[in-house]
Formats: C-alpha cells, sequence, structure tokens
C-alpha cells in the first residue's frame, strides 16, 4: 500500500503519531465474533427493544448510511439484516489498554486522547524502526495481528496536525496512513471547508461562513488581530481567546508535547451525577440515592488517596423548560472521605435547599482536596480510625469482586440504583 505524504517537505524535528481504531467498538466486537465478520454490524444501546443510539457501526453497516448516534430504528430501515450488539464497556476499556500496551513496546511517549485515539511521540525512537510511515505500518499490523483490530495513522510533527492528517486523510485513504507536512497546508488543510477543522462544529461553520471564512486556508491567513476583531463583533469582547485558537488550529500551530501521565494531574474534586430512571418525589427516596452517590464519590478519593473539605449537592428536575432544583455547597470543620461524615452534610444542604418538587437528577461532590496521609484526629470522633479501617476493606473487596458485593440495605429498597449502577460504566452496560 502507498502511505499518502504531500511532496517536497522537508522532515520535522519532532514527529508526533495519531493511532485511531476504526469503529473501536463494532471492531472488538467482531474480532470476538468471526462468524459477524462479513455482516453489517453496530453496537447499540438496546438491541432486545430495538431501540437505543448506534454507538458504533462498521464499514459494512455504514456503507448502507448507517451513521454513529442516530437511533437503531433508522439504521434497521436503511439495513434491516444489520447485526445489534449489546454494548460491553468493560472489554472496549480492556482492548484499549492492551493497544496502549502495544504503543509502548515502541515509545514511552503516550498519551491517551480517548478510548480509541492516542498519540505518539516516536521521535526518540523512530530511528530503531525505519521511516515514521514503516514504523505506522509495524504497529498497524501487530495490533491488526494480535487484536483484530484496524488502525490508522496520521504524521506529523505536532498534535494538532497528526489529528487533522488522520481525521481528514488517514481515515480515507488505502493505507490508513499519512504523513501531513507543516509547510504542505497551503495544497492541502487549507483547501477543505472550515467545517473539518478540529474543534469547529456545525454551529461555529455557520458563523465562520457568515464572516467570509468559508475554508479553514481563508481563516489561516486572516491576520489574527483581524480575526480577534471580526470575533469581537460577532461574539462580543471577550473572543480574543477563542480567536487565537482558531488561527493556531487553522496554522497547524501546538507546542503541546505528548505526555503520558496527562490524565493523572491532580484534580480539583472528584463527583458523581446520576439521571434517575423516574421523578423521585419522597424526601426518603432521595436520600437513598444521596446516600449511595456519597458512597461512591468516597470511595473513590479514598482509592486516590485524597479527602474533601467542601461538600456540593445538586438536585434537579426533569423539564428543562421550567428548570427546578438547586445546587448547593458547604465546608466542613474538617477535610474527609469517610461516607457517613460527609453523608451528613449532604443531608443538611438538600434539607436546606430541596422545595419538595420531583427530583430527576442528583449529583455530590467533594472539593478543595488534600491528601489523606495527614488529618487532624478529633475528640468527638474517636472511633474515625475504625470507621476508616473498615472502608478501606469494602473498597478493596469492591475492587476485587464488583461494587454491588457490599451494598447498604437501604439500596435494595425500590429508591436504591447502587446494583443497578454498578453494572454500567459510563452509562453503559460493561
Amino acid at each position: 500500500m502507498a502511505v499518502e505524504q504531500q511532496s517536497g517537505t522537508s522532515s520535522p524535528g519532532r514527529i508526533i503519531m495519531l493511532a485511531d481504531c476504526q469503529s473501536f467498538y463494532a471492531s472488538v466486537e467482531k474480532a470476538e465474533h468471526p462468524e459477524y465478520r462479513d455482516l453489517p454490524l453496530v453496537v447499540a444501546g438496546d438491541p432486545e427493544r430495538r431501540s437505543g443510539i448506534i454507538l458504533a457501526a462498521c464499514p459494512i453497516a455504514k456503507s448502507f448510511g448507517v451513521t454513529t448516534a442516530e437511533r437503531l430504528g433508522d439504521s434497521l430501515a436503511k439495513c434491516p439484516d444489520l447485526v445489534i450488539i449489546k454494548p460491553r464497556m468493560q472489554l472496549y476499556i480492556d482492548v484499549s489498554m492492551l493497544i496502549t500496551r502495544i504503543y509502548q513496546s515502541f515509545t514511552d511517549l503516550v498519551e491517551p486522547y480517548s478510548i480509541d485515539e492516542q498519540f505518539l511521540d516516536v521521535t526518540g525512537s523512530l530511528h530503531l524502526y525505519g521511516s515514521p510511515e514503516e514504523l505506522a505500518r509495524m504497529i498497524q499490523t501487530r495490533i491488526q495481528g494480535e487484536l483484530g483490530i484496524y488502525t490508522r495513522f496520521g504524521i506529523a510533527e505536532n498534535k494538532i496536525l497528526a489529528k487533522t492528517a488522520c481525521d481528514n486523510y488517514a481515515k480515507k485513504n488505502a493505507s490508513g496512513i499519512y504523513i501531513l507536512p507543516k509547510e504542505g497546508l497551503p495544497g492541502t488543510l487549507w483547501t477543505l471547508p472550515v467545517g473539518k477543522m478540529f474543534m469547529v462544529g456545525s454551529r461555529m461553520t455557520r458563523h465562520f461562513n457568515a464572516m467570509g471564512l468559508e475554508t479553514i486556508g481563508k481563516l489561516a491567513e486572516t491576520p489574527l488581530e483581524k480575526l480577534k476583531l471580526m470575533m469581537r463583533r460577532k461574539f462580543g469582547k471577550n473572543s480574543d481567546i477563542n480567536a487565537e485558537l482558531y488561527w493556531r488550529i487553522a496554522n497547524g500551530i501546538d507546542d503541546s508535547p505528548v505526555r503520558p501521565g496527562t490524565h493523572e494531574v491532580a484534580p480539583q474534586s472528584v463527583g458523581h451525577m446520576m439521571t434517575l430512571p423516574h421523578d423521585y418525589g419522597r424526601l426518603e427516596d432521595i436520600k437513598v440515592v444521596l446516600l449511595e452517590l456519597t458512597e461512591l464519590v468516597c470511595q473513590r478519593c479514598r482509592g486516590k488517596g485524597y479527602m474533601g473539605h467542601v461538600v456540593s449537592v445538586g438536585c434537579m428536575g426533569a423539564d428543562y423548560d421550567r428548570p427546578s432544583g438547586f445546587s448547593r455547597q458547604m465546608k466542613m470543620m474538617d477535610p474527609s472521605n469517610v461516607t457517613n461524615q460527609v453523608y451528613r452534610a449532604a443531608v443538611e444542604l438538600l434539607l436546606r435547599h430541596w422545595d419538595g418538587r420531583p427530583v430527576r437528577k442528583v449529583g455530590v461532590s467533594l472539593s478543595q482536596l488534600s491528601t489523606d496521609d495527614e488529618y487532624q484526629l478529633s475528640l468527638f470522633d474517636p472511633h474515625r480510625e475504625k470507621t476508616m479501617a473498615l472502608e478501606r476493606a469494602t473498597d478493596a473487596i469492591k475492587r476485587k469482586y464488583g461494587d454491588a458485593t457490599i451494598v447498604r440495605a437501604v439500596s435494595i429498597t425500590p429508591a436504591g440504583q447502587a446494583q443497578h449502577r454498578s453494572k454500567k460504566i459510563g452509562g453503559h452496560y460493561k
């Protein structure tokens, strides 16, 4: 296969790759089910009820016009013989981690961008493998052979151009590999409609078109100060940062390094919000969910080694046309990650601010975090050490055997959601 590349360019200093797994969820399912290899397959929300949203579609399904994020019913109208697979998020996470390890065998500079996309800086290790396209093909072949997943590679001197190369070119050519040199942009990226630019959605496309910036090249060649003035007139005086962001993307300017630990920085807060299956109108039912969410947040804090000083609680109704609910916070006397202690503060906020109207969404978070290796002992809570030891023990059991292994008694009441939630990751079934 020939690797597409803009000719007449010099080699850049850095070699960055954006590796993307084609139709990732669908590809994982086809690798698990070889009998579906030549059939149109989608991963969707609720195959039993023939309803839900398409999360991923294989290339064969896409050839029938099936698209990601459309309703399953619409997809079936286009392709009645569609194979529908229920999502298995834990499997996809596991496969993604295996792919990460393969990348890491070629370079130690690997930065996950999403579950199916990762940046690789191969500048320091390229001399071991040959040219950038040879290395990309080597990785591509290994992942295909070991896991049955086809990957595409955008290659450039920085992350933004690598992402652009992958989305606009590598995904559309036979080899799945494309090199985009920065000096070749006038003949490649700049000729594309502005809606093809990274971080430009349909609404922003309409705004740029109204400003006369129909192509990425027109945006890139607009002097920055002029673009800032145009965007101030369109969006108000606080538009300079966005103007410079779009201008830099259009010109392929990105100095950010590939950071392996980019998602491991200390969090500002730890929280969780849940949409309930129906309106909750009874205080006791809301308190059940509040306790479950508090326990989950505190468990995550303990796992990360943090305590929180500020508790936040939010409750919202289902009617977005007439929004109801509240979002309030309070500071505890001492930072904590002990469930019952945080729950008492959360209930206090609920009792103080809930107006009695039905609730459909509930959230709890802890902020003003500090490490839990040092904390103030209290004469008024002599059992804190034992409570913390007990919670660490239950956390260990849940990590090994699942969150539903140990639940509070209120979670098996009709209001409880912990057992149902334990079957999901990111809103989808494991």
